[in-house]
């Protein structure tokens, strides 16, 4: 199945762009419609993207039970952000203390994303590039590894800003790419590489420790989030996190074995510490 090539400008001022998502407006307000992809926009015809095979640290991430958002180190998380938006061709880019962008140059870029649906929130699940695609605007593609690898979700994983985090509609050629490149960027110790506890483990001490210092998977982050805000405020007893997380059973498979499980099964706990028994571009998270 071809993905769908679409025109149009990213878009920053008013928004609170992170590592791998930012707000996109089609050049013609009916693509995403004509494509089949089921995007939510905006009143000037703007969707959220979610950049697809890529996760990164979250600079604004709200628990279910929470009051207010969580995030992970600031230096990596942010600079993620600031990475996207200068592959985006954005610069000077001025946040206020919500994050959100209140000035940048210029204010819209131009490019273009391939992309063929959209997840349960309404967003685009896409590549992103900066300018115009070569040979061709818009209309039905199929993504080859050489314009992947021009894509701003490659360029981020490559330079380790970013995790991989494959979902089962990833076509198998592209996802190898991929893990090939995560792989690399962890052996030169790049990025969020530098610092990870996800594959050496980590003991969960404080809420301040899993925000400000531990550098870990965005997806093991978020389902510690979760947990943890539906016991005590300042509690991060672990006892019951495997349960948890058999709960929201997050339906993956591993390659390249192919065995079909649960996240859950990936994360190991002894007492207060945790351990993911399998790296992240080996694990497939089925959409759900």
């Amino acid at each position: 199945m071809p993905l769908a090539a679409i025109p149009g400008t990213f878009q920053v001022i008013g928004a609170s762009p992170d590592g791998d998502s930012v707000r996109f407006r089609p050049d013609d307000p009916d693509a995403f419609a004509n494509a089949g992809i089921k995007a939510r926009t905006n009143s000037s015809g703007a969707a959220q993207l979610r950049l697809d095979a890529i996760d990164a640290l979250e600079t604004h991430y709200t628990p279910r039970s929470a009051p207010h958002p969580w995030r992970q180190p600031a230096n990596l998380g942010d600079g993620a952000a600031t990475a996207l938006l200068d592959l985006l061709g954005f610069s000077d880019v001025q946040r206020n203390d919500r994050g959100i962008v209140t000035a940048a140059t210029p204010e819209t870029r131009p490019g273009y994303i391939l992309s063929r649906f959209a997840d349960k929130y309404g967003r685009a699940v896409s590549f992103a590039y900066a300018g115009r695609r070569r040979g061709g605007a818009s209309g039905s593609v199929y993504l080859e590894v050489p314009e992947l690898r021009r894509s701003v979700n490659h360029q981020l994983l490559s330079a380790g800003w970013v995790y991989p985090t494959f979902y089962s509609l990833l076509y198998v050629d592209l996802r190898e790419e991929l893990a090939e490149v995560s792989v690399a960027a962890r052996a030169a110790r790049k990025g969020v590489w530098r610092h990870d506890s996800t594959l050496t483990g980590f003991g969960l001490k404080s809420r301040d420790q899993l925000q400000n210092q531990l550098v870990i998977m965005p997806k093991l982050f978020r389902r510690l989030a979760d947990y943890l805000t539906l016991d005590e405020p300042n509690s991060v007893d672990l006892a019951g996190f495997p349960a948890f997380l058999e709960a929201r059973d997050d339906r993956i498979f591993t390659v390249p074995a192919g065995q079909a499980t649960s996240f859950a099964t990936l994360v190991e706990r002894r007492r207060q510490r945790l351990t993911l028994t399998e790296a992240p571009e080996q694990i497939v998270f089925l959409e759900a």
